[in-house]
């Protein structure tokens, strides 16, 4: 399961950014780049789970 972690939050903040430019918020643009910065952080994390065959 740990394994496609790293893709789910890659998956996440594509759907974070798309939600993010389509909303009309005062701080969207901080708000939202900081919250794919998590997510990717993240993603980056779970990328030592994935198997080398």
């Amino acid at each position: 399961m740990r394994r496609y972690l790293s893709l789910l939050f890659v998956i996440l903040s594509i759907i974070t950014i798309i939600v993010g430019y389509r909303s009309d918020v005062r701080w969207n643009g901080i708000v939202t780049w900081g919250i794919v910065f998590i997510l990717l952080s993240f993603a980056i994390y779970f990328t030592k789970y994935i198997p080398n065959k």
